[in-house]
């Protein structure tokens, strides 16, 4: 008898103990679930921490190259930005627009408005309409979130389940940021960049055509450069084409019709004088920012970022060509890569209310 009572206890006692178990199994499949929810592909960010994004990768940005200081440079384009920004999808960011400190070509966006352009970029455009399509382009990463999406995707950035968006991990993600500018877009960002940017460009009077001009004017200059390794980033990318073909064919086929180049206001208020490819100054590969420091050690070398111009650049190969394309796509060894930027990273402070751009507007007959 004790030992059958002994028995009933034991069972008894399984049986009891059975649903604990289960739900114990329960339990811990959701805090996996829980945890994997807080990896940072799905979490969304604020404005406010975007914004605060930005601001870290555009210090990183400023830091590798300088930034031009002259306010009346600094005011033309951020008047042409902000053009532009009214007739995006998210007008009311806190938009800032940058002018670095260096002869070579490119352009950069970072997360929550802030739009980088070269002098050397200015220098060789020639036509205000022609700035709007790049800065354009740029505007459409900001307001599409590519940066943000392309850490996402990627799965670069891994949280802990009660990980907060705190200083830490906002510093890994400015580090992943500038990455992926610095390695580039997806094709299909790059194009959603080029198709969307040019739309904007058309709403404000802009002539459709000016990224496309850019894109030209890229591909001439790094033929002129002569340049037997096809000058990293200006070599001219298998893809460049389709790229201009696709503008060419949205501008015909949805009636972007604008037509004002402004290229008299362009050329009276830049006055940067372009510099060739093989004269554009350097700094030792491996370092950074204008006093040319070296790198921590267990950093990777970097070369300059990758930026807009980057798109034309040797893809390496057909799986990656169709990978990556666009406005900062991997960089390869050239002059530009290792392009020199000046001694000052501070931001210049200019002001643009709504009335000083719609006398801009009208002054240069645009919408």
């Amino acid at each position: 008898m004790q030992r059958r009572a002994l028995m009933r206890i034991l069972v008894a006692t399984a049986v009891a103990f059975a649903p604990a178990v289960s739900e114990a199994r329960q339990l811990g499949k959701l805090g996996g679930a829980l945890k994997r929810a807080q990896q940072f592909k799905d979490i969304e960010m604020t404005e406010a921490e975007e914004a605060q994004l930005g601001a870290e990768v555009s210090q990183r940005v400023r830091a590798r190259y300088g930034v031009v200081q002259n306010q009346a440079v600094h005011k033309y384009v951020a008047l042409v930005g902000t053009a532009l920004t009214q007739a995006s999808s998210r007008p009311n960011l806190k938009w800032q627009f940058i002018v670095l400190d260096t002869d070579a070509v490119n352009a950069f966006a970072a997360p929550g408005g802030f739009v980088h352009i070269t002098k050397g970029a200015l220098a060789n455009l020639k036509t205000e309409s022609e700035l709007a399509g790049v800065l354009g382009h740029e505007i459409i990463h900001v307001t599409e979130k590519h940066t943000i999406r392309a850490i996402q995707k990627g799965k670069l950035v891994q949280m802990g389940a009660d990980e907060k968006m705190s200083g830490a991990l906002m510093n890994k993600l400015a580090d992943k940021a500038y990455e992926v500018i610095d390695q580039g877009f997806g094709r299909g960002d790059e194009l959603e960049a080029d198709e969307k940017g040019i739309t904007i460009a058309n709403t404000v009077g802009y002539a459709p055509n000016g990224m496309n001009g850019f894109l030209n004017m890229l591909v001439a200059r790094n033929k002129a450069a002569g340049n037997a390794e096809r000058s990293g980033l200006f070599a001219s990318h298998p893809e460049t084409q389709e790229r201009m073909d696709k503008m060419t064919k949205l501008i015909a086929s949805a009636k972007l019709t604008s037509s004002a180049t402004v290229a008299e206001r362009y050329t009276s208020t830049i006055t940067f004088k372009p510099v060739p490819v093989t004269e554009v100054a350097t700094i030792e590969a491996g370092t950074a920012g204008a006093a040319g420091a070296t790198k921590p050690a267990e950093e990777p070398k970097k070369k300059g970022l990758g930026g807009l111009a980057a798109s034309l650049r040797p893809s390496g190969g057909e799986k990656k060509s169709a990978q990556v394309t666009g406005s900062g796509a991997a960089r390869g060894a050239g002059q530009e890569s290792n392009a020199k930027g000046g001694s000052n990273p501070a931001l210049v402070s200019v002001t643009v209310s709504a009335a000083d751009v719609t006398a801009f507007k009208k002054a240069g007959g645009l919408k």
